[in-house]
């Protein structure tokens, strides 16, 4: 009961001096709503993350050009990949525990049919890429060794693109044009989603060569952008890595004893997300840091308020010490006005920290948030804490103040 009248008389308080306790919990409106924010965004990047990791599958290996370096300076990037190092790769002679490699070469161009026209991924690539992701044909074929080594003007589109360009009509059998070059559609992909960073309902493939010659022809024509590589199982990730960093440092003549350094990289999944999560962790760093500073800035905006309140609340101070308040009961009643602000703003920051999330989600259409139940508890944990910890030094200014000054105080 004792208790209770305590926490009436914060009430009380607050409400006596509404509009400053309310600007009071903005700091900490402010920094909570920043702190869901930012771990929202992280929770959702990292789930995204490891969800397109597993959808290339634990024993993909990535196979692409390294950096040119010239005294310890990147100067351009290799371009030594050819459609004859995939195949290298692929053979068992060579490279016993490796099932599958695609060489791929991809950008962005315009794809026409009749009146419709929209820009779209194309990936020119090879005939193991289909059962390398177990990306099945819905309807038609898939490129074949034939298309490649003919260079044939045929096109698989994915599900997306067919719903775009075709509606509802018939798409196999139907031309449409790349960069005004018309290639033959002969397959729909079924609907896929993400496969690692790409979305391959929104690309179109075609045979490697034709997208080299034909699509992205450059000085470095003969070159392909990476190799995708499927060990035998996952168990053999490592030893298809060394089976292919011997394959290729041999036909790209490298001796690494001579102090030749390789002209590629190799990245395993595990690698890749193990990079992936210091770059999260660094963005964490900084999205903590700056929530971190705006519930300090809340922090200080309470210690002010509660200061100013104790100043003004002088005489009240002195009368309830003079009916027999005790220090402790002036400190709690300090403490828990400090700990109602703080929890308010923690609650109006929790609902200002959905919308921002949601704002930033369909305003980017590319950052994916997700709000896992115990972020709410540490951002009103935080709050809480801050508020407390704001409001020590006036609740223990005001409990010990003496009666008789605080009664002649004016």
């Amino acid at each position: 009961m004792f208790a209770l009248q305590i926490f009436m008389m914060a009430i009380r308080g607050l409400r006596a001096n509404l509009l400053r306790s309310l600007l009071a919990t903005l700091g900490v409106i402010i920094g909570v709503g920043a702190v869901i924010s930012a771990m929202s965004i992280l929770e959702g990047t990292q789930r995204d993350i490891v969800e397109r990791f597993e959808s290339l599958g634990s024993e993909t290996i990535t196979v692409v050009p390294a950096m040119a370096k010239v005294g310890g300076r990147s100067v351009g990037i290799f371009q030594t990949l050819t459609i004859e190092d995939a195949e290298a790769i692929s053979d068992p002679r060579n490279c016993p525990n490796v099932k599958a490699a695609a060489p791929e070469v991809s950008g962005s161009a315009s794809v026409k049919n009749m009146s419709r026209n929209n820009e779209y991924t194309i990936l020119g690539t090879g005939p193991s890429y289909s059962d390398m992701f177990n990306y099945k044909v819905a309807r038609g074929r898939f490129i074949t060794r034939e298309d490649v080594a003919s260079e044939q003007k045929v096109a698989v589109l994915g599900s997306k693109v067919a719903e775009e360009l075709f509606g509802n009509a018939p798409e196999v059998g139907r031309t449409i044009k790349i960069r005004s070059v018309p290639f033959r559609i002969i397959g729909v992909m079924e609907q896929k989603g993400n496969i690692g960073f790409r979305n391959v309902d929104q690309q179109v493939i075609v045979p490697v060569t034709t997208a080299m010659n034909r699509l992205f022809g450059t000085q470095f024509v003969r070159f392909v952008h990476s190799i995708s590589v499927q060990a035998a199982r996952a168990d053999k990730v490592d030893a298809a890595t060394h089976e292919i960093k011997r394959e290729l440092r041999r036909r790209h003549n490298i001796n690494v004893r001579a102090g030749k350094q390789d002209d590629f990289q190799i990245f395993s999944q595990e690698e890749q997300r193990r990079q992936l999560g210091e770059v999260t962790m660094i963005f964490s760093i900084v999205l903590y840091s700056i929530a971190g500073i705006s519930l300090v800035v809340g922090g200080i905006g309470i210690a002010n308020i509660m200061l100013v309140s104790v100043t003004e609340r002088t005489r009240e101070i002195g009368v309830r010490m003079a009916v027999g308040a005790q220090r402790w009961d002036i400190l709690s009643q300090f403490l828990i006005e400090a700990g109602i602000i703080s929890l308010l703003g923690g609650a109006f920051g929790v609902a200002v920290g959905f919308l921002m999330t949601d704002l930033i989600e369909k305003t980017t259409r590319v950052i994916e948030t997700y709000t896992a139940p115990r972020v709410i508890v540490y951002a009103l944990v935080m709050a809480i804490l801050t508020g407390i910890f704001s409001g020590i030094y006036p609740a223990f200014k005001a409990s010990r103040l003496d009666p008789v000054e605080a009664l002649r105080y004016e």
